[in-house]
């Protein structure tokens, strides 16, 4: 009889409370710090809300950083006590040191059975390989099966954005592709996409509208015709209206399958891409 399973993850898969209530997932926070020194746990003692109230008000700079290798070492070792199996699985490892520091706790855990999965994602679309692969193991999936969903699944989730600039994403040296598009006129939307861990350009347009269509564009083009299942959710970063009409567009485009969602993303995520952003997460099973 196979151990059971545990998912850890990271606060960046933005997967709302409700939907990992009864699942085997623990999520370790990242951090968001206010000028050098006011740090915050994401996603645990600061929302999303108060990060773009204080974004607003104080102007701060702000920085994120991975959680430690201790603080996951720490998870780790309670989960193995516990007798859990674990499968780590987090943001992309070329966004964020965070797979780096799993891979560093899991050196210092000498007993129990520890794999880890860099998604090369980040955001929902890392969250829905987590529900995914959680689902999985709360039937009783091995955790050899358990690292075989999420390595599938990660092949079949993304996400197309836009932001309402770069300066974000080029602060906190994220820019990646989409520096193409860096120093354009003010009314251009630049349309982004993650591609290979990374944030790459996919396009640009002149109206938020025209921006919308775009995404759906390339979203069709990512995704084909022969999809069995197609989960969509809309993501964004203070700018919940925008994300609601932009879910609306979607659906009424695609064979939508499953619940789709309008959820913002962690401060951590804000940070980088900054206020405005919306974009859609899809998970397209063929």
């Amino acid at each position: 009889m196979p151990n059971k399973v545990m998912i850890v993850t990271d606060s960046t898969c933005n997967i709302p409370t409700p939907m990992i209530e009864g699942l085997p997932i623990t999520v370790v926070p990242l951090h968001i710090i206010f000028n050098t020194m006011d740090i915050f746990l994401d996603g645990v003692n600061i929302t999303p809300q108060e990060f773009y109230i204080r974004l607003r008000d104080e102007k701060p700079i702000v920085s994120t950083s991975q959680p430690t290798p201790a603080a996951i070492a720490q998870r780790y070792t309670q989960l193995v006590d516990e007798g859990y199996d674990i499968l780590s699985v987090h943001i992309s490892s070329r966004l964020s040191g965070t797979t780096n520091s799993a891979e560093q706790a899991k050196k210092t855990i000498k007993k129990g059975a520890i794999e880890i999965v860099d998604s090369y994602l980040a955001s929902l679309p890392l969250g829905y390989v987590v529900l995914k692969t959680a689902r999985a193991a709360a039937a009783g999936a091995s955790l050899a099966d358990c690292k075989k969903i999420a390595e599938e699944t990660c092949k079949c989730c993304s996400a197309v954005f836009i932001v309402d600039t770069l300066e974000y994403l080029h602060r906190g040296g994220r820019i990646g592709g989409a520096s193409a598009f860096f120093g354009t006129a003010f009314n251009i939307k630049p349309v982004l996409e993650l591609k290979e861990g990374l944030i790459g350009a996919a396009g640009r347009v002149r109206t938020l509208n025209k921006a919308m269509d775009y995404m759906l564009e390339v979203l069709e083009n990512k995704v084909g015709a022969n999809i069995s299942k197609l989960q969509l959710s809309a993501l964004h970063a203070d700018a919940p209206e925008n994300a609601a009409v932009l879910l609306e567009k979607a659906r009424s485009k695609f064979n939508v399958t499953g619940e789709s969602i309008v959820t913002d993303v962690t401060p951590v995520i804000g940070a980088h891409v900054g206020p405005g952003t919306i974009g859609i997460a899809y998970f397209a099973e063929n």
